[in-house]
């Protein structure tokens, strides 16, 4: 129940065939294109895992790629697969099952062939709060340590690592999604872990790279008030902590009234701004995803807002950091 997707043709990136015995690559990928290419994948690691969630990081010591593919059958054995950047190093998987075995398959692609391929696999955790702590949700945030913090974590280590979590800030806030931003004005973690509970009072753990500075929370509700808590880590410990509270934004009245979402701004600021957008276009597209890229021919935006609606018509907006130039809209 693990296996990647069924065989398709190697030359769109579609998934292979594998023996249900055997953890190797799959005969009909083999990485025979990479000679010519000279391009290489380095091994598939596993950085952290949730009981939801699996971040993956991968070199490629010699060449490059344009873009990856990484393919996994999710808990009810369903295909799925994820578009990543030819720039990138690390993915976070989310929305995964705990307790679960899964094999990923990374796909180095250049334009829509797959020349190389590594896979891993990973079991995600348990959903236990020994395992996967949830600051209370009413823990004030000025209290040094939360109370329920995990044995062995101290938050004490800090002094010794020489590392520290700047402020934990809001860049933008939408009714369905957040985008926070953070600093460490001294020393540097291996990783981070974003914590918080959904509108369900459910916990929910987000991974996140070591380098990162932002990241965006999906999925959120409408006109709800949120905890998030960042921690920083090395290796496991949590060593810092910063946290903020938001509250999603109403849905826009004129969403409801079937008005694109993004008709109500007005390009009469871009001339004194001198900032332009180049065209949007598709890098690739999944049953599940799509991946946008863009430009930025002249001048610079703090951020973007990427805006549609979902397959119930209903409006969704994803913050974007200023820096990016294409996203992935699972």
């Amino acid at each position: 129940e693990d296996l990647p997707p069924p065989s398709m043709d190697t030359t769109t990136g579609g998934p292979p065939d594998e023996d249900r015995e055997t953890a190797h690559p799959p005969a009909e990928d083999p990485p025979s294109a990479a000679p010519s290419a000279r391009a290489v994948l380095g091994e598939l690691k596993v950085s952290s895992v949730t009981p939801s969630s699996v971040q993956l990081h991968w070199t490629v010591p010699r060449g490059s790629f344009d873009s990856f593919m990484l393919q996994y059958r999710d808990a009810q054995g369903q295909p799925q697969a994820l578009p990543i950047d030819g720039g990138s190093r690390s993915v976070t998987v989310p929305g995964l099952s705990p307790s679960q075995r899964y094999r990923f398959h990374l796909y180095g692609l250049q334009g829509r062939k797959r020349v190389y391929h590594t896979s891993t696999e990973a079991v995600t955790a348990a959903t236990n709060l020994d395992e996967l702590p949830m600051p209370s949700e009413e823990l004030q945030p000025e209290e040094p340590q939360p109370k329920d913090l995990p044995v062995g974590s101290p938050l004490t280590e800090t002094p010794s690592t020489r590392a520290v979590l700047g402020e934990l800030r809001v860049s933008s806030v939408t009714s369905s999604s957040v985008q926070l931003h953070w600093s460490v004005p001294k020393g540097s973690f291996d990783s981070f872990m974003l914590q918080y509970r959904d509108a369900q009072g459910q916990p929910q753990a987000l991974p996140i790279d070591g380098g990162s500075r932002s990241v965006t929370v999906p999925g959120l509700s409408p006109s709800q008030r949120y905890r998030f808590h960042l921690y920083g880590l090395r290796g496991r410990k949590k060593i810092d902590r910063a946290s903020t509270d938001i509250v999603t934004e109403e849905p826009q009245p004129e969403d409801s009234k079937g008005k694109d979402p993004a008709t109500d701004t007005t390009p009469s600021a871009a001339p004194q701004a001198q900032a332009v957008l180049g065209e949007l276009k598709v890098s690739s597209v999944t049953p599940s995803s799509v991946q946008l890229q863009w430009s930025v021919p002249e001048g610079s935006f703090d951020s973007f807002m990427l805006q549609y609606r979902d397959a119930q018509g209903q409006p969704q907006a994803l913050p974007v950091d200023g820096g990016s130039r294409s996203v992935v809209v699972p």
